[in-house]
């Protein structure tokens, strides 16, 4: 190589590293903005900065925040009581029965189906006009 390809070559060298580290300052934006919000970063904290954020990301993916199997089992429990709390009374009227039938029906899926594949079929179900539960709560 020649000494006048030399600084050319490293100029081109040192745009790419520039332009990465640009590209990763703006996907990171908001990461940078928590940490130092009215500092000028230099090249080597930006760097540091996207290497601890991939380390959180990539320990968030070996170790997810929820335990599908928690979540499953407290599903089916909370199902079982509120199956159990409908039963105590006579079941008087279409409405009691069609929700306790549900609720009996799910407690079935739940021993077969784990719940990320039926999560979003449970307050549905095949019955149209039961509208969704969204907190179940004591009156």
């Amino acid at each position: 190589m020649e000494m006048r390809e030399k600084p050319l070559v490293e100029k081109l060298r040192r745009e790419r590293i520039n332009s990465s580290i640009e590209q990763l300052k703006s996907l990171l934006g908001p990461e940078f903005l928590k940490q130092q919000p009215d500092s000028k970063l230099e090249k080597a904290d930006i760097l540091e900065m996207t290497v601890c954020f991939l380390t959180r990301l990539q320990q968030q993916q070996q170790h997810p925040a929820v335990d599908s199997a928690a979540v499953d089992q407290g599903y089916s429990r909370c199902v079982q009581e509120v199956v159990h709390f409908l039963s105590k009374d006579q079941v008087k009227t279409q409405s009691q029965r069609r929700l306790l039938n549900h609720f009996n029906k799910n407690l079935r899926e739940a021993d077969f189906c784990p719940l990320s594949s039926t999560v979003q079929t449970r307050c549905v179900g095949d019955d149209s006009q039961l509208l969704p539960l969204q907190i179940l709560a004591p009156f």
